[in-house]
C-alpha cells in the first residue's frame, strides 16, 4: 500500500466501499485533472483524511501541489508587487502568486467551507480558464493557471458547506465523515497505473449511446447543468484508461455515474414505466407427484439483457445516493447552503475600525479610519525612483527612506456584523379584538419562535386606547416576550399615529446603537384617534399616513400584516406610506406568515 492505510480489519462493508470509491476517485482525478477539475472532501481533520490525501499524493506524481491557506492575501495568491525587493532596487519588483507555482498541478484549499469570497472566486476563474488577469499594483498581464483543485471541507453541520461555485466545478464530491481508520482498505492502482493510463487516454473513445445514458441519467436525478454532464464523461474516459480499454463500456458508465451525478442528486428518479402483462394462460395440472416437486420455488429471475442501457446506468447511480442525501430527498427537504450560517445575529454593514477585513482603498487615517501600512507602502514603491530623481533635481538629498505622499495613504476597509432588532407593533383596539387579535397573537408568537432561532432581538409595542405602549423592549427572551403578549387585553380606540411615531422612536434608538432594526405592523389600519388622543377618523389616519412617512426617511424595512377579516385599503395604503410589505393576515392560518416575515428582518 502506497499510503500506508491499514486494511480493513472488521469494517461495515459499505464503508469499505465508500473508501475505495473515494481512491477510485483520487485515481480518475489524478488521470485527467484538467478535465475533472478537482475534488470537494468532506472530512474532519484526523487519519482518515490524511490517508486519502497520502494516497491521493502517490498518484499524482511530480506534479506540483501547494497549500492554500485559509486567510491568504490577493496578493499572495495572485501575485504583485514584492514590496521588500521593491524598496531594495528602488524599481518595481514584481513576485509569482500561489496559483501560478502550482501552474499544471493541484492547489489544496485549506478549511474550504470558510474561504472568502475574494478566494472563491480568484480560484473559480482559474479552473474555468486556466489563466488569470493580474492588473493591480501597476503590473498587467496574464498569469498562467492551469490547476485542479483538492478542496477540504471540515463543516460541522449543514450550515457550514463549501461554496457552490466551486462546487460546482469539482467533478467528485466525497463525504468521508462516516469512515474510521477500521474501513480503510489497499488502494486499487498506483503511480505506474496512472502513468500508464494518461499516456492512453487521448486514445480512449466515448459512443454515442454512452453520452446519451450518462445525460439521461443526469436528467432522471435533477442534476442541472451542463458541467456535470461533461465531469461524467471524463470520469468514464478516464476510468476506461484506467482498465486499459480503448472504449468506454457500461462499467465506466457505472463508475462515472456513481463518483459524479450521484453526490448531486436533487429528486429520486421514477420508476420505469412497465409494459402491460399479456394474458396468461393457466399450467396444466401436473400428471404425478414427480412434477409438483418445488413448484412452489420461484427460481432466480436472470438478468434483463436488453435493458436500454440508460436503464441500467440509472439504476446504478440511484443504488449509489448517500443515505443522508437519500433521506433528504425522500422527505422533499433538501437545502443547498452558499457557504453560510443557518443563525444569523444582524446584518453585515461596513465599519472603519472593527470588524472582518474586506479590503483597503485611498483614504485619510486622521479621520477615524485605520491605516495600512502594508499597502501604503506598496502603493508608494512604484513612485520610488520619480520622486527621488524629483527631489534631487530640486537639491534636496537628504529626504527619507521611502518618499509616502498624501495620496499613497490607504485605510482598512471592515465589514461587521450588527445586531438585528425585530419590533412587534401590535393592534390591540376594539377593531382588532373583535376581529382577529387572537389570531394575530398566534402569528406574533411563530414569529417570535423564529426570530429565537435567527438569534434576533425581538421588541413589543402594543396600541390601545388613546396611546401606545412598549410592552417588552428589546431582548432575546421568548419567555418574556410570550408572557408579555399573552397578557395583552384588547378594546378602545385605535391610535395608530402614536404607535408609528412610538416604533419610529425605538428604531431611530436602536440604530444609533449600532444596530438594525425592523417593524412588523399588525393592525386593521382603521385609525380613529388623533396624536391629542381624540376621536376622528379622517384625521388620525392622515397622521397615521404623516408619521409613517417619518419612519420611512429612517431607511427602516417594515411590513403591515392587514388584520382585518378581508383587506382593508387603509392597511395597504399604510404599507405603501411605509414603502414596505403589505400581507393580508390568512384566515386562520398563522403559520403562512412565517416565511414571508423573514424578508422584514434580512
Amino acid at each position: 500500500m502506497n499510503g500506508g492505510a491499514a486494511s480493513a480489519v472488521a469494517g461495515d462493508p459499505g464503508l469499505a466501499a465508500l473508501w475505495r470509491d473515494g481512491l477510485r476517485a483520487a485515481a480518475l482525478l489524478a488521470v485527467d485533472p484538467a478535465g475533472l477539475g478537482g475534488v470537494a472532501l468532506r472530512a474532519c481533520p484526523g487519519p482518515v483524511r490524511e490517508a486519502w490525501l497520502e494516497e491521493w499524493r502517490a498518484l499524482v506524481g511530480d506534479a506540483p501541489v501547494r497549500r492554500v491557506p485559509l486567510h491568504i492575501t490577493e496578493s499572495r495568491l495572485l501575485g504583485g508587487l514584492d514590496l521588500a525587493a521593491t524598496l531594495r532596487a528602488g524599481l518595481p519588483v514584481t513576485e509569482r502568486g500561489l496559483l501560478a507555482d502550482c501552474d499544471g498541478g493541484f492547489a489544496v484549499l485549506a478549511m474550504g467551507e470558510r474561504a472568502s469570497r475574494s478566494t472563491v472566486a480568484h480560484l473559480a476563474t482559474a479552473l474555468d480558464r486556466g489563466e488569470l488577469t493580474l492588473a493591480r499594483e501597476g503590473i498587467h498581464g496574464e498569469v498562467q493557471a492551469r490547476i485542479a483543485l483538492v478542496a477540504l471541507d471540515e463543516g460541522q453541520d449543514d450550515s457550514e458547506v463549501l461554496s457552490p461555485v466551486l462546487r460546482d466545478r469539482l467533478a467528485f464530491q466525497l463525504d468521508l465523515t462516516p469512515l474510521s481508520i477500521r474501513d480503510l482498505d489497499e488502494p486499487p492502482f498506483d503511480a505506474a497505473d496512472v502513468a500508464e493510463a494518461q499516456a492512453m487516454l487521448g486514445a480512449v473513445s466515448v459512443p454515442e449511446d454512452a453520452v446519451r445514458a450518462l445525460v439521461a441519467t443526469a436528467m432522471a436525478l435533477g442534476v442541472a447543468g451542463v458541467r456535470a454532464c461533461q465531469f461524467a464523461v471524463a470520469a468514464a474516459r478516464a476510468g476506461a484508461a484506467l482498465a486499459g480499454r480503448h472504449e468506454v463500456d457500461e462499467r465506466d458508465l457505472d463508475l462515472a455515474a456513481r463518483l459524479v451525478l450521484s453526490p448531486r442528486a436533487t429528486q429520486i428518479p421514477a420508476p420505469p414505466e412497465e409494459p402491460e402483462a399479456p394474458e396468461e394462460t393457466p399450467p396444466e395440472e401436473p400428471d404425478s407427484d414427480e412434477d409438483s416437486k418445488g413448484e412452489d420455488d420461484d427460481p432466480p429471475e436472470p438478468p434483463d439483457l436488453d435493458q436500454p442501457l440508460e436503464d441500467r446506468v440509472l439504476e446504478a447511480a440511484a443504488a449509489a445516493i448517500p443515505e443522508a442525501l437519500l433521506a433528504s430527498l425522500e422527505a422533499n427537504t433538501v437545502q443547498r447552503s452558499r457557504g453560510g450560517a443557518g443563525g444569523r445575529s444582524g446584518v453585515q454593514q461596513r465599519s472603519k475600525l472593527r470588524g472582518r477585513p474586506m479590503g483597503t482603498l485611498p483614504g485619510d487615517p486622521r479621520h477615524g479610519a485605520r491605516l495600512s501600512l502594508i499597502d501604503t507602502l506598496r502603493a508608494a514603491a512604484p513612485w520610488q525612483p520619480l520622486r527621488r530623481a524629483s527631489d534631487a533635481a530640486e537639491g534636496r538629498t537628504d529626504g527619507p527612506g521611502v518618499i509616502v505622499q498624501k495620496d499613497d495613504f490607504r485605510v482598512t476597509r471592515f465589514r461587521e456584523r450588527t445586531e438585528s432588532t425585530i419590533i412587534f407593533v401590535v393592534d390591540a383596539s376594539g377593531s382588532a379584538a373583535l376581529h382577529r387579535l387572537a389570531e394575530a397573537k398566534g402569528a406574533v408568537e411563530l414569529l417570535l419562535n423564529d426570530c429565537y432561532v435567527r438569534r434576533d432581538q425581538v421588541a413589543l409595542i402594543a396600541f390601545r386606547g388613546e396611546g401606545a405602549e412598549m410592552l417588552l423592549p428589546p431582548t432575546r427572551s421568548l419567555v418574556r416576550a410570550k408572557r408579555n403578549l399573552s397578557a395583552l387585553p384588547g378594546g378602545g380606540g385605535t391610535p395608530l399615529a402614536a404607535a408609528i411615531d412610538a416604533a419610529a422612536s425605538l428604531a431611530e434608538h436602536i440604530q444609533r446603537r449600532g444596530g438594525t432594526p425592523s417593524v412588523v405592523f399588525l393592525t386593521d389600519a382603521r385609525a380613529n384617534i388623533t396624536r391629542e388622543g381624540k376621536a376622528g377618523r379622517q384625521q388620525a389616519f392622515e397622521e397615521a399616513l404623516a408619521s409613517a412617512g417619518q419612519l420611512r426617511v429612517l431607511d427602516v424595512r417594515s411590513m403591515v400584516i392587514d388584520t382585518s377579516p378581508r383587506p382593508h385599503p387603509n392597511a395597504e395604503a399604510l404599507a405603501r406610506s411605509l414603502a414596505g410589505r403589505y400581507l393580508p393576515l390568512p384566515h386562520a392560518d398563522a403559520r403562512a406568515l412565517r416565511d414571508t416575515v423573514e424578508a422584514v428582518g434580512a
